[in-house]
């Protein structure tokens, strides 16, 4: 695509050099989508110092790892963490089966600006692997989060076994995204009663969603119709929106928080031989449970903000072991009927998701993540500083690159890497 100048847009590709600066790694986008029957491939190169690395190897590393405990608490070589992918690939000098492989048209494009010290990289993850989640730390805490993390790693060294030095390798984290399907499904909707002694009827419950899917930041209308044809009386209804999140570990353990509700007492008490209609909005959004520790978020850049974690959807339920954190959300509709009532619930699961972002008609390799709308609707600002190439105009358009770093930024509560 052309601007209204009529110069083609450059294309963005994000870079990071080992402290050394002997080895840079450059990388198209660090959001990569989940298709549910195939994942989106991490390529780029690695640009290299052939006087440095001289008769050693250059290694890439992609490993996904679920961090259940603070970096600063592992003792006696035990580590908080259970990988659960790791792939792994000789990038320089090129074996032969890797050099057979052709090069897609971003690493065409690098190693032709680059020039011949420039190395490409290739790997796919397979499409059961977990998406990016992460725990809301805890007021005070530091050092990275808990939840599921991707990282890219790129090392000097004589064999994949070597333990990296951090003045030669280059460490980039990336994340495995999955977007909202594009058809919606059934309508939820749940039907449930509740008999009494003494009492000849039932007290009879209708709830209903309007749809089955939302995409983060939407409001969710429940629909609620109560038939009392008990002796009872409905004191109050409280009408919530709980996330569900399995800790699929060494056992599995479930984590229900509630991320948004609502008490209502209009139209109460509704008594015997009495009916209610009424339809409840609710919102959730992390704005408002930025105080609930192990809330189950996106994972995130360290730069930029994030939304509640999306639902996953589980294509293989005999895979769920390797997915991490599976998150599920429910609508609940209770019925509070006195002390000697007790209450009357149901349940209404739904999908919470980012819509698929609409296909970019530029050659812009923009990461959806920086163009995408957080909770409150605005657009997150990039804040890494953007070099631009300074090797002179190239009269071919099709090889403009803008190279951005992933820099270390100096955030709020300390420096972090990014």
């Amino acid at each position: 695509m052309e601007d209204a100048s009529g110069r083609r847009q450059a294309t963005r590709v994000f870079k990071k050099s080992s402290p050394n600066g002997k080895i840079t790694v450059y990388l198209g986008k660090r959001d990569f989508v989940d298709h549910i029957t195939h994942v989106d491939p991490i390529d780029g190169v690695v640009l290299i110092d052939p006087d440095y690395v001289k008769d050693r190897k250059v290694f890439g590393h992609v490993l996904a790892a679920f961090r259940y405990g603070r970096e600063d608490l592992d003792v006696l070589g035990l580590t908080f963490r259970k990988d659960l992918y790791l792939a792994s690939e000789q990038i320089y000098p090129q074996e032969a089966i890797v050099s057979k492989r052709p090069l897609t048209r971003l690493q065409e494009r690098l190693i032709k600006k680059l020039g011949p010290n420039a190395y490409p990289f290739y790997f796919e993850l397979p499409p059961h692997c977990p998406a990016s989640v992460t725990l809301q730390p805890a007021p005070g805490d530091n050092g990275k989060p808990c939840g599921v993390d991707y990282e890219l790693k790129a090392f000097v060294g004589e064999s994949q076994d070597d333990k990296p030095h951090k003045r030669n390798s280059v460490r980039l984290a990336i994340r495995k995204i999955m977007y909202a399907p594009s058809k919606q499904g059934e309508q939820p909707s749940i039907e449930v009663s509740k008999e009494f002694m003494m009492s000849p009827n039932k007290l009879h419950l209708e709830a209903s969603l309007d749809k089955e899917l939302y995409h983060h930041g939407e409001s969710i209308a429940v629909n609620v119709h109560i038939a009392n044809n008990s002796n009872r009386s409905v004191k109050k209804i409280k009408v919530s929106v709980r996330q569900f999140a399995d800790i699929c570990l060494f056992s599995t353990a479930q984590y229900k928080c509630t991320v948004a509700e609502i008490d209502s007492e209009e139209g109460c008490p509704v008594g015997p031989g009495f009916t209610l209609s009424k339809v409840y909005t609710l919102t959730p959004l992390l704005a408002n449970n930025k105080h609930k520790w192990g809330l189950a978020l996106d994972g995130q850049l360290k730069h930029e903000d994030t939304n509640l974690a999306s639902s996953t959807l589980v294509a293989d339920p005999t895979q769920r072991e390797n997915l991490g954190i599976i998150v599920q959300y429910k609508v609940k509709v209770k019925l509070g009927l006195g002390p000697l009532g007790g209450d009357l619930v149901a349940e209404l699961p739904f999908i919470l998701m980012h819509p698929k972002p609409e296909e970019e008609s530029s050659v812009l390799n923009a990461s959806p993540t920086s163009q995408g709308n957080n909770e409150d609707g605005n657009v997150p600002v990039d804040t890494n500083l953007i070099q631009l190439d300074t090797e002179g105009d190239n009269p071919d358009h099709e090889d403009d690159i803008i190279f951005e770093d992933f820099a270390r930024l100096r955030l709020k509560g300390g420096e972090t890497e990014a």
